[in-house]
């Protein structure tokens, strides 16, 4: 089990240290960095100037291990449009992308696992159907239409929720739901398939046939056993929300780590948008880890190898 997860550890480091790589040349290839300092109208004097000062004449393999070296002693650089040190400015809108992940990920559990039940339960019926294409309709909805359509309705037409801000509770509904119904379906199928399976094992006939309630049987013996998939997912799922929640932080103006994505790209502020590529690939890829191991300490035939 040791030896798993010092492999697994390493290939996180090593997945982590590439996206970082690549993220790097590919947000100094979307534009100069001294054009974005010195403004449009800049003269090429000054526009040298600015290159030498921050280092980039330098070939793009060296600031990069220069921007590493920095990186791993803890110096993340300044932002060139907020003007302000680049961890305390994300790690202030790191709580509100938290927040949206984690309650995204509990309303998404809170409507897929009844529904994945049900259509359990009553197997090829109505309610199997009807579960499923709820199902199919949410993984093959946009989740920024679905934004929209929730705001024409709830803020526009009915006047309940408000449209943008992060001040309140309030704020945080319509984002939760198009965040969250987005990965209700991976959830709902895997509970599903989990139920049915398990419905069908030895030990569930033995309980009926011991006269035990059906709610018993389906909830106390059937369904934690069913879900335990559900937990490895689980961390998967929460790192794709985090990275997933630039498009829903950005329509409804929550202030948070998306949020200042969108603002980093369109200001082109290269030293937030690397930090905050790096914070929410590091993120997944410990959450992916945490999944890998949760799936070799509950499967015996992985914790053997």
């Amino acid at each position: 089990m040791i030896a798993f997860i010092v492999k697994r550890l390493g290939l996180a480091l090593l997945v982590a240290l590439a996206v970082s790589a690549l993220a790097f040349f590919l947000i100094r290839l979307s534009g100069d960095v001294a054009t974005a300092i010195a403004g449009e109208g800049a003269r090429q004097e000054d526009l040298d100037i600015i290159r030498q000062t921050y280092g980039l004449d330098r070939p793009l393999v060296v600031q990069y291990l220069s921007w590493l070296w920095q990186t791993l002693r803890g110096d993340f650089g300044t932002s060139i449009y907020f003007k302000t040190d680049v961890s305390s400015l994300v790690m202030a809108k790191l709580p509100v992308t938290l927040l949206l992940g984690l309650t995204s990920l509990l309303f998404a559990l809170a409507i897929s696992v009844p529904l994945g039940v049900l259509a359990a339960v009553y197997s090829n019926s109505w309610i199997d159907r009807l579960a499923l294409g709820v199902a199919v309709v949410g993984q093959a909805l946009p989740n920024f239409f679905f934004a929209l359509c929730l705001i024409m309705m709830f803020s526009i037409t009915l006047r309940w929720l408000p449209v943008s801000g992060s001040s309140t509770w309030l704020h945080f509904v319509m984002p939760t739901i198009a965040l969250g119904y987005y990965v209700a379906p991976a959830f709902m199928r895997l509970i599903r398939a989990g139920m049915i399976e398990v419905l069908s094992a030895d030990y569930i006939r033995t309980a009926r046939a011991k006269g035990l309630p059906a709610r018993t049987v389906v909830f106390k013996h059937a369904l934690r056993n069913a879900v335990v998939p559900v937990v490895a997912l689980t961390a998967v799922q929460l790192g794709f929300l985090l990275g997933g929640s630039v498009v829903i932080e950005t329509i409804f103006a929550l202030d948070g780590l998306g949020y200042l994505a969108y603002q980093s790209i369109t200001y082109k502020d290269f030293p937030v948008m690397q930090v905050i590529v790096l914070l929410l690939s590091v993120i997944y890829v410990l959450l992916t880890l945490a999944s890998d191991i949760a799936n070799a300490w509950l499967d015996p035939r992985i914790r053997v190898a």
